[in-house]
């Protein structure tokens, strides 16, 4: 799993609405899926600003 930074609105698969700027914790298949419908950036990872962010984030502790 993945932390991301959504670039723009987007619906989960459960129908739970997330707003631009959101934060979300999503796997591979759906992070490839959001990259390829411009959702998120493509190349994010930490250090790295801007929206589309990807933060390696093991969940709450």
């Amino acid at each position: 799993m993945v932390y991301v930074r959504l670039e723009k609105e987007w619906t989960d698969a459960d129908g739970v609405g997330h707003s631009s700027g959101d934060m979300v914790d999503v796997d591979a298949a759906t992070l490839a899926k959001l990259q390829a419908a411009g959702v998120v950036g493509g190349e994010g990872g930490e250090g790295k600003g801007g929206g589309g962010e990807t933060i390696n984030w093991p969940g709450a502790t």
